[in-house]
């Protein structure tokens, strides 16, 4: 046995390895921006901005995108087009990005917070359904770290108590369902394209739905409420476009999607393979009816107790020393999260009914808790990009510290 890279010992990856970096530039994406600046068409509704919503549209196997300014605006905007509003209540779950939620205090909905499904960190779909009352009018599912929730039962559990379905996929382009894209498996989907994101402008977000009305609302919503065509309805709303400059950069990025997703799945599966052999170490639950899964992050489950007590911090620490790799948790649980703080803004005191309503701290995550405290681990999606021998040095640091424990037990 090796000594641990975090006490000072020779690591698995070398220090001069480096991991793929994100985003990937390519002359196609500087080809197409300049052909967008000579023009002099940089804002919105250009030509590179149709194709690229026809391409989304197809790569996800919807039958209609139409692009925003970023994925907050995405779930805010759908949640609009659906027609919710003041005092709905919105299931979401307390595992999320904080925007999930705080889109839904922007449009004066109520968002319940329900924990979420140990095996994916996604909501839980019997949770769901106890925490629906006579005011739920919507539920948001999001597909989070590498794993979707389940889309038989929630679809299913939406549709009997006549409830609209909003997909947050910001983790998730390109994963499929039976073979159908996540973003049209509910009523509307909604995606950031933010610099982080496997699909990126830097800034932005699309929705993709299969309703032409909806569609046509989606539209006018995000362009200050402007009809879609003659005779289409219009909305008061703002501009939530995005630009043609942003348009060229996910144009370019579209023709070589399909690869890369591919890429991140096989490389997951793989890895995954590996670490479901050593002890303590258990890969997130990947449904039978998912037909390729998009990874914008990878995640594991650790388990102190195959580990001699061991906490999962200081097995994070050990693996980011032994790989070179940024090793996280999960996002902090939404009851207690130093970014969503809705009584921190006077504009949602509607009245003192509402303003308890949204306490965030009202509602008890014991799983979110455990996941985001205990247990999860959490890798950016970028090293998925490398080679099967790369996610071997991972397997392997795993292994390494697994041997070492008791080294490591001694340095926590």
């Amino acid at each position: 046995m090796s000594r641990l890279a975090v006490s000072g010992g020779e690591p698995i990856r070398s220090p001069s390895k480096v991991w793929p970096s994100w985003p990937v530039p390519s002359e196609r994406a500087v080809e197409l921006v300049l052909e967008v600046v000579r023009s002099g068409r940089w804002a919105d509704g250009g030509p590179k901005e149709r194709q690229f919503a026809q391409a989304f549209a197809e790569f996800s196997g919807a039958r209609y995108c139409v692009p925003v300014a970023n994925g907050t605006v995405a779930i805010q905007l759908a949640l609009e087009a659906v027609d919710i509003g003041a005092y709905d209540e919105v299931i979401v779950p307390g595992q999320t990005w904080q925007a999930t939620a705080a889109a839904c205090i922007d449009v004066n909905a109520v968002p319940i917070l329900v924990d979420i499904d140990p095996e994916t960190y996604c909501v839980d779909a019997a949770g769901a359904e106890a925490a629906i009352t006579p005011r739920t009018r919507a539920i948001i599912v999001t597909h989070l770290y590498g794993a979707m929730a389940d889309m038989d039962a929630l679809p299913q559990l939406a549709r009997r108590h006549g409830l609209k379905l909003i997909e947050d996929c910001a983790h998730q382009h390109g994963s499929q369902w039976r073979g159908k894209g996540v973003g049209g498996l509910g009523d509307v989907g909604a995606f950031s394209l933010q610099l982080s994101k496997v699909l990126t402008s830097g800034e932005g977000g699309v929705t993709l739905t299969n309703s032409w009305e909806l569609m046509q609302r989606l539209h006018s919503l995000r362009n200050c409420g402007r009809p879609f065509q003659t005779g289409s309805p219009t909305v008061q709303s703002g501009n939530f476009r995005i630009t043609e400059l942003q348009a060229a950069l996910l144009l370019a990025q579209m023709e070589s999607m399909d690869a890369r997703v591919d890429r991140r799945d096989g490389n997951a599966q793989y890895l995954n393979r590996q670490l479901g052999e050593i002890p303590g170490i258990r890969p997130m639950k990947r449904y039978s009816q998912i037909t390729r899964q998009s990874y914008y992050c990878f995640a594991f489950r650790f388990s102190s107790a195959d580990w001699d007590g061991i906490g999962v911090a200081a097995f994070r620490q050990a693996l980011g020393a032994e790989t070179g790799l940024r090793v996280e948790t999960t996002y902090e649980p939404l009851n207690a999260c130093a970014l969503y703080q809705p009584h921190t803004k006077r504009r949602h005191r509607l009245n003192e009914e509402y303003w308890r309503a949204i306490d965030p701290s009202r509602f008890e995550l014991p799983v979110c808790q455990k996941a985001f405290a205990d247990e999860a681990v959490v890798i950016g999606h970028p090293f998925l990009l490398g080679d099967r021998a790369d996610m071997d040095e991972v397997a392997k640091a795993v292994e390494k510290i697994y041997d070492n424990r008791e080294e490591l037990r001694y340095l926590a």
